[in-house]
This record gives structure tokens, sequence and C-alpha cells, in this order.
């Protein structure tokens, strides 16, 4: 639109300056801008040269109304009085509608309501069913706050994976900034964790006589594979040592160190040689890590 009215305030001026009006002896140039003939034949006429230098005339007061319109304290020093409308105040044409359908709000509040049905720990995240307090007649076991999990940033689990929320936390942290960057685009992404081993009142290692695990205090969680979109799956005890995907399984392993505190895979014992295990235990070292 300013493009527009710039142009015909040119052609009003050069109009103007081309009739002899007033104004064209302040802004016709004192010199011709390029060289110009005594004669040049068009179409077979001699035209006087006075007819080329009015073009250029007016050529140069269409150039000084386009930067008057854009500049007015130039317009001030060129003598330009006739304004163009104010970008700043000037309607504006909308890219897109003010307000969406009422359609697509209600399906997006919908949506939204769905998903906090289903959040757990107070996080969108992390879906599943807060089921409180897990007793045990076992000293040491049991979890106060305890959830389900179905889903981790939008991973599921094959098994609905019993924790506490701090687990369930470092469980996201992983999926977003360890696993995802380790995995990148191969097989189209991440689609599902297969959970073998969650909350379980038990001995570490199943050893009798040994400390309670951390899977009976609802803080551990073992992996053995990883699905991809395209149906594939890296699986710990086949594909460890395999290439390319050995070398995913052992980048996800590696960046589960930080946030849980036990981190541990083939390399650490033969008990763990065909899956992950990842607890929060804590320790003044920092996190254990094999």
């Amino acid at each position: 639109m300013i493009r527009r009215a710039a142009r015909i305030a040119a052609a009003c001026l050069a109009g103007t300056l081309l009739a002899g009006g007033p104004g064209a002896a302040e802004l016709a140039p004192d010199a011709s801008l390029r060289p110009v003939a005594r004669g040049q034949v068009v179409r077979g006429m001699v035209l006087p040269a006075e007819i080329f230098v009015q073009r250029d005339i007016a050529h140069q007061v269409a150039l000084q109304a386009l930067s008057a319109a854009r500049d007015p304290e130039r317009a001030e020093t060129l003598g330009v009085t006739r304004r163009l409308p104010d970008p700043d105040t000037a309607p504006r044409v909308a890219l897109r509608p003010h307000l969406r359908p009422a359609t697509v709000v209600q399906q997006g509040r919908r949506v939204a309501a769905l998903r906090q049905q289903g959040a757990v720990c107070g996080d969108l995240a992390l879906q599943g069913v807060a089921i409180g307090r897990v007793p045990s007649d076992t000293s040491g076991c049991g979890v106060d706050q305890a959830v389900r999990l179905q889903s981790v940033s939008g991973v599921a689990l094959s098994t609905h994976a019993v924790m506490d929320c701090g687990t369930a936390q470092a469980l996201k942290s992983w999926v977003e900034r360890g696993l995802r960057p380790a995995v990148k685009r191969y097989g189209g992404g991440v689609r599902e964790l297969r959970v073998v081993a969650h909350y379980a009142c038990r001995p570490r290692n199943n050893r009798k006589g040994a400390r309670i695990s951390e899977h009976g205090k609802g803080r551990a969680v073992d992996i053995a594979a990883i699905e991809l979109n395209d149906g594939k799956e890296l699986v710990v005890l086949d594909d460890w040592s395999n290439g390319r995907e050995g070398r995913i399984l052992k980048a996800a392993h590696a960046s589960a160190c930080g946030p849980f505190g036990t981190v541990l895979g083939p390399e650490a014992n033969a008990l763990h040689r065909d899956h992950f295990h990842f607890d929060t235990a804590r320790y003044r070292s920092g996190s254990y890590c094999r």
C-alpha cells in the first residue's frame, strides 16, 4: 500500500514539474543526469534534447518522492509537502484470524484435559497413575508416594513400572537428554523401552541376606531393549558389541550416569549382561557407573 501511494505521489509531482508548475525550478537538476545528444531519432522523427532532459527530471522526482515516503525529514528538505500515510498508523491486514474457530479451541482444551488427567508427579511428560503408598511387611521395602508410569516424554514403557517420582524424573531426564540424542534419527527415533524390572521387594541381586535392593524402595528400573519407530529393537544382550547399534547402546548407557546414582550394564558383571540397571541411590563419592 505504501509503495502504491508513493508511486501516485511521484506521478503527481512529476506531472506538476513537467507542466512547469511551482517547485519545478527548485527540484530540477543543474545538469542532465546523463549526456544527451542534440537530437535523437525515434521512429524516424528527430526529437529535441529537451524531451530527454525532462524525462530524467521526472525520474529523479519519482525517486525523491519514494525517499520522502520513508523519511519525513528528507521530504521537508526536498520541499515535498504531500505526505503519504504513516506506516505506523495505517491499517494493516492480519496474516491470520485473531480468533481461532471455537471447535479448534474446544478440541485443544479436551486434549489438554485428557493429558492433565494422566499426568503424574505434576509433570505432563510423565503419564501414568498415582497409586500412593505401597506398603510392605519387609523392613526397608515399600514406597511412600508411588506412581505406575506408562510413558515418559512420549516414549512408552512395555511394562507399566512402579516407582517414586524422583526415579520417574530421572528417567525423563535420561530419555530427553541422553537416550534421544544417542539414537538421533536412527530407526525413526525411540518408541518404547522394554522394562524387565521395577518395584519388587527383594535383596540386592536376589542374594539371601543381602541389603534391600533399590528396586524394593521404588527407586530402580531395569531396561533390556529399546524399540524404534520402524520396529527395530536395540537389544542389550545381542547388540552391545554390534557395530552402530552397540555404539548407540553404549552412548545411551553412559548418558544415564548423572541423572541416576547407579548405572550398571553388560560390563559391570554377568548379572547385568542383558540389561541396564538404573537407580537413584546417591553416594558421597558421586554416581557409580559401570
